[in-house]
């Protein structure tokens, strides 16, 4: 595979992070998707529950689905304060320690926008001398209006209110030591190496010698983004999201993961089996893992009586759902991983 897709993998990367899209307000990103895929000569569809889906090529039985998703961590405001301070509830597993400080926006239901700062209440070191010990929870973290507003009745009269999204800033940066550093890298990395994947295969005129999908989700973050809108003529479903970076893991930000197992289960051991013999084969920078704290879209469809093998493979990332760095390295060997796993028909 020529660099060019993994320089494209970058740039898609950097055009989906700078989309705000928490599950549940994945509008723009999903435009983003079929526009994008349309323009290489693709028909993608969009699916009624929002996902997008489309077939790279390949016909009959036995098709391969590869799956990311573009949903994201947020949070929606679940009340205005008597101080004019929005409560939030998060969205998916966002935590409240690590976005204290963060800028965020928020777009209310009329197309308003407006810009905060998630804050401890009373944040002042120089008057809250109790700061350092108190314990970040979303009953203490609210986000601070930059706006001129006092109280409850002010804020309503901006248009904010229940149900409005808040988004977190992404902080997206490459350094020149090829480390990708951002939130939300899970999944919209991913999803960006999935998008380069597809550029290739229409590029190279590749064709599969089975039905291959790719398929963007929208609800992975709460757990139901792969249980619906599946092809009848799946045998496998592997789920292209992260490999987790931590103590008594193998993996890290330069290698592609390849999961073992899970919270829910054993992944498939055929397709365990496939991948580390694909890797091994073409001199694949990977690690073999078991993540007791995860669970993929992979999991999702099982659970909702897909009857495939199953797996979840992505480049490392570390930090998962705080502000996480992944590697250009790590990229480039899921694409790989990903180009030479894929069956394709000969002197096509």
């Amino acid at each position: 595979m020529e660099k060019k897709f993994l320089d494209k993998a970058l740039q898609y990367t950097k055009e989906l992070l700078a989309i705000p899209s928490p599950t549940g307000y994945t509008a723009k990103a999903t435009e983003y998707l079929l526009t994008t895929l349309q323009n290489m000569g693709y028909s993608p569809i969009k699916t009624t529950k929002g996902a997008v889906q489309v077939l790279l090529g390949g016909q009959g039985e036995g098709g391969l689905m590869l799956a990311s998703h573009v949903d994201t961590l947020g949070a929606m405001v679940r009340s205005v304060k008597s101080t004019g301070r929005l409560r939030v509830s998060p969205v998916g597993g966002l935590n409240a320690g690590n976005t204290e400080t963060e800028t965020v926006t928020i777009y209310t239901r009329d197309g308003k926008v407006y810009e905060g700062t998630l804050q401890l209440e009373n944040a002042s070191v120089h008057v809250n001398g109790k700061l350092k010990e108190i314990v970040r929870t979303w009953d203490n973290v609210e986000v601070v209006l930059d706006e001129e507003v006092k109280n409850a009745q002010q804020v309503k009269d901006l248009g904010i209110g229940t149900g409005d999204f808040v988004c977190v800033e992404t902080r997206t940066k490459i350094t020149q030591s090829g480390y990708i550093k951002s939130r939300f890298l899970d999944d919209k990395l991913s999803a960006a190496i999935l998008l380069a994947f597809a550029e290739y295969v229409k590029e190279d005129r590749l064709v599969p010698q089975k039905p291959l999908y790719l398929n963007f989700t929208t609800y992975e973050e709460v757990g139901h983004g792969g249980t619906a809108d599946l092809p009848t003529n799946l045998d496998e479903f592997i789920s292209v999201d992260m490999g987790c970076v931590g103590d008594d893991l193998n993996c890290d930000e330069t290698m592609v993961s390849i999961c073992a197992m899970d919270s829910s289960g054993p992944s498939s051991y055929d397709t365990v089996t496939a991948l580390v013999k694909t890797a091994k084969e073409h001199n694949i920078r990977y690690a073999v893992d078991v993540y007791p704290y995860y669970g993929s879209d992979a999991d999702a469809a099982v659970r909702s009586g897909a009857s495939v093998r199953h797996c979840v493979i992505g480049p490392g990332v570390y930090a998962s759902h705080g502000y996480e760095r992944s590697h250009i390295k790590g990229v480039e060997a899921t694409l790989q991983l990903i180009a030479n796993y894929v069956p394709f028909q000969i002197n096509q």
